[in-house]
């Protein structure tokens, strides 16, 4: 992600922050620009090149900072207008629950602007998509609890997701190497875009299979199936998770996440300017050169770059003794899925 600045003091601040700690200045995310703008207090008027905003709705709950140009009938901006269902807030551990899933999920949002990727809220048109973040606690209407998953369209985020404590519960209980909220968000929306990316487009789809396998075989058994034996062995060698061994679709949507991980990281490392040699004999594959993932047609460039930059930060974990960042070996299979992705959303950017 790019780092932001108020543009009134020049601080650098944090993409969710709502108030300049510099200068105190409020702070607003225009997402149709992709600039943060500061406003001196409440009782002034947010005025933007010519347009007049306010701040999303869900500003009183402390949740979004995102602004809405006062034009548009819906009080809530484009990352909030995606929310079908959100947590009880009668719950006070709700409230910082949902919290965390907001700043994953706005942080999803930007991603798939930056990609130039539709953003189509379900509550306004059914070929959208929507989030519904329930509590596990709370069954359905046919006594079901609710599980993180996709369908249709409808996004569902279980809150438990947000503790990290039954987050990493979860995670080793599944021998998971890798367990965040980010990581739930991307892989849900890569369910989404597959029929909108791949399945309408014969060439796509016939690439996809060659890559992944059929996505025909049967869903539901496939996964009743890896649930008991626990997946394919050996499946570093094919694939980024072992999750991904379950069915194409769920090799695509592991796939899809990683390719966000990816250029998320290397975006950031872009605008932080990020160079690196670790001047050691025989390591000119190691040195770091960041680019820009967004604008860069190269996949190659862009993956060479990113293993030094993972190495580099997991390092940076180690030495304060905590987990890798990014544990994970990327194969030349997946290198090639990862390469098919890039290729897709650098076609649909064009067009």
């Amino acid at each position: 992600m790019r780092i932001f600045q108020c543009n009134h003091c020049y601080q650098p601040v944090f993409f969710e922050n709502s108030y300049c700690g510099g200068c105190g200045h409020l702070l607003g995310y225009v997402d149709s620009v992709n600039e943060m703008f500061a406003l001196s207090s409440y009782d002034s008027s947010w005025s933007i090149n010519g347009t007049q905003y306010t701040y999303c709705k869900n500003v009183e709950h402390g949740v979004c900072n995102w602004l809405v140009p006062e034009y548009k009938s819906s009080s809530y901006c484009t990352a909030c207008n995606l929310n079908r269902t959100i947590p009880d807030l009668r719950i006070d551990e709700n409230k910082e629950l949902w919290a965390k899933l907001e700043q994953a999920k706005h942080r999803l949002i930007y991603s798939l602007q930056r990609l130039g990727l539709p953003v189509i809220s379900k509550n306004n048109d059914l070929s959208g998509f929507c989030f519904d973040f329930l509590s596990s606690a709370v069954p359905d209407k046919n006594g079901n609890k609710p599980m993180t998953g996709h369908k249709s369209g409808e996004i569902t985020i279980v809150l438990s997701e947000a503790d990290s404590i039954q987050r990493e519960q979860i995670r080793l209980s599944l021998e998971e190497p890798y367990r965040s909220l980010a990581g739930h968000f991307r892989h849900e929306i890569g369910h989404y875009y597959w029929p909108r990316l791949v399945l309408s487009d014969e060439h796509h789809l016939q690439r996809f299979r060659e890559l992944f396998g059929d996505e025909k075989v049967d869903y539901s058994q496939s996964l009743k199936t890896y649930y008991q034996t626990g997946g394919l062995k050996n499946w570093q060698n094919s694939f980024i998770s072992q999750y991904a061994t379950a069915h194409p679709w769920e090799d695509w949507a592991e796939t899809w996440a990683h390719y966000l991980h990816i250029i998320n990281a290397m975006d950031t490392a872009y605008h932080f300017g990020l160079k690196g040699d670790p001047h050691l004999a025989n390591t000119e594959h190691m040195e770091i050169q960041s680019v820009d993932p967004y604008t860069n047609v190269s996949f190659q460039k862009i993956i060479e770059e990113t293993v030094p930059l993972f190495f580099a930060i997991n390092s940076l974990n180690r030495s304060m003794g905590i987990p890798d960042i990014y544990p994970f070996v990327i194969s030349e299979p997946v290198k090639r899925k990862l390469e098919f992705i890039h290729e897709i959303l650098l076609g649909h950017r064009i067009r």
